[in-house]
Formats: structure tokens, sequence, C-alpha cells
């Protein structure tokens, strides 16, 4: 499903004509102006699944948010826009093939990350309860106790508890099922199945951070079928050759000048894994 056909960011031209309209010794800084502009990176015409390639600098997470602003689209995490931002995005064209709905969303590693960290908190608070409840249950299956009153009722039901139970079992029911036991990656392949949904625009930064090849290899696929079989539409930033590889994938290479569309066995960063494993081949 394509939602988003087209997108157009300003060229070096109107750049131009914007900064003769202003005071340039008042500012040190004009981003996101001059960032995707260097390369002659203008327009986008996008697939089921596009993807932005290209190393640190080349301007895959600016053209990104950018998009993600100019949609309107959700976030999670605050991202920090420049004095000249607004200018650049209403400089900035996008052509529909049909309305966007409201359960998209770009997803960056900030956003990740927090999620990762959260899941990390809940689990050391639950640790430290954890604490408590053992010492609450050697001091109830072993005190003396009598009930006087039915306020004590709660009381005897946890001492029976104490003395029918072994001591996991009686911190495992007390806890109930609140611990999150996930790796970090587990965690992070978790947060993109829970916030991509059917029918929707999902812009990706990089999200092969966190996650193992293995799960790579499995974002990949869980991405191929949400395009295919569940009216989604991705737009992708990453360096990663699994991700690259995905079926019908459309790539702008932001390396080159100007930005070409290119396959991804075409890609510089894919040449260096197969040449380093072709050149070791006989020791698998």
């Amino acid at each position: 499903m394509v939602y988003l056909h087209g997108f157009s960011f300003p060229n070096e031209g109107m750049e131009f004509d914007f900064f003769m309209k202003i005071k340039r010794t008042c500012y040190d800084s004009f981003y996101p102006f001059k960032i995707l502009s260097r390369n002659d990176f203008a327009t986008i015409v996008f697939e089921p699944v596009t993807i932005l390639y290209g190393g640190n600098g080349s301007g895959k997470s600016t053209a990104l948010n950018v998009m993600a602003e100019k949609t309107g689209i959700k976030r999670d995490s605050v991202y920090n826009k420049s004095n000249f931002y607004p200018d650049y995005v209403n400089m900035c064209e996008m052509q529909l093939k049909a309305d966007i709905p409201e359960n998209s969303r770009i997803i960056t590693s900030d956003d990740v990350f927090d999620y990762m960290l959260n899941i990390r908190n809940l689990n050391q608070g639950i640790d430290q309860k954890r604490e408590e409840i053992f010492e609450e249950y050697l001091e109830v299956k072993y005190a003396h106790f009598q009930m006087k009153s039915m306020g004590d009722y709660e009381q005897l039901k946890k001492v029976n508890a104490a003395r029918s139970k072994t001591q996991s079992r009686f911190v495992r029911n007390e806890l109930m099922d609140n611990v999150k036991e996930y790796s970090n990656g587990e965690s992070a392949f978790l947060y993109f199945t829970e916030k991509i949904g059917d029918n929707g625009l999902y812009i990706l930064d990089e999200p092969e951070n966190s996650l193992s090849p293995k799960r790579q290899m499995e974002l990949m696929k869980f991405i191929e079928d949400s395009a295919r079989f569940f009216g989604c539409q991705f737009i992708i930033s990453t360096h990663s050759p699994f991700l690259l590889s995905m079926k019908e994938a459309k790539i702008y290479n932001l390396d080159e000048n100007p930005v070409k569309v290119r396959r991804w066995t075409e890609l510089e960063n894919v040449r260096t894994y197969y040449e380093f494993f072709n050149k070791h081949k006989e020791m698998f």
C-alpha cells in the first residue's frame, strides 16, 4: 500500500532565495538547510517499502524527521528542532495517494531505547519488591498467629499461603505476572511489533539498532508481510544488509552525488560484508 506517493525537499536555488531574505549574521546554524541539497537530493517517489541508505551525516535521519513533521504523524520521543526547522518543513511538498491513517507514526532509536529503559526500571522495581516479599514470606510462615477478628482475615490468608507454598511460588503469586523477562533485543523487537499495526504509514529510523542479526531478519520478514498483506507503507533509514535485502524495496543511496536509486547488492556497506565473508569462506 502507498499512502505517501512523493516528497520534495528544497533545492539549492530555493535555499539561496530563503537565505537572501534573512540576516545571516544572526545565526550559526541553518539546520536542516544545506543537508540534503548538497547531494542534490530533492525528490522521492515512494513504493510500499522505501529505504534511505547512507553513512553518518548523509541526511537519512534529517529526511525522515522532516517527512514525519510534514505528514503530521505521531511520535513518542520529543524531537529537538532548530530555529529554521518550521521554515524548511513549510518549503517541502508532499503528494498523497491516499489519506494517511491516524495510527501512522515515526519510530526512532530514542523511542526504542526509552522503551527498553522503562522495562529495565520496571524490572529493577520488581526485584526490590521481590526482596520485600521474601522477608514477608519468612515472617508470616514462622510467626505465631492467632485470628482475633474478621479484620485479621487477610493476614490469615497470607499465613496459610506461606505455609502451603514454597518460597518461590509464594513470591511469584504475590508479584503476579509483572516481571518482563526480556533481553534488550527482545524488548526492541517487541516495541516494533506493538507499535506497527495494520494499514499505516511507518517511518523507521535505523531500526536495526539493538537488534541481533537474527532479530533483524525477523524484523525484515515482519515488515515485508506488513507491507504485502496488511496495508502498511514503510520509509526506512538503514545500513543493515538484512533490511536492505527486503523484496521489492526501493533504495536511495544518499552517499552519491546526485542521490540515485540502487540495488542493495551495489551498496558499499553490503559489498564490504560480501568481500569479507567471501575472503574467509573456507573457514565456514
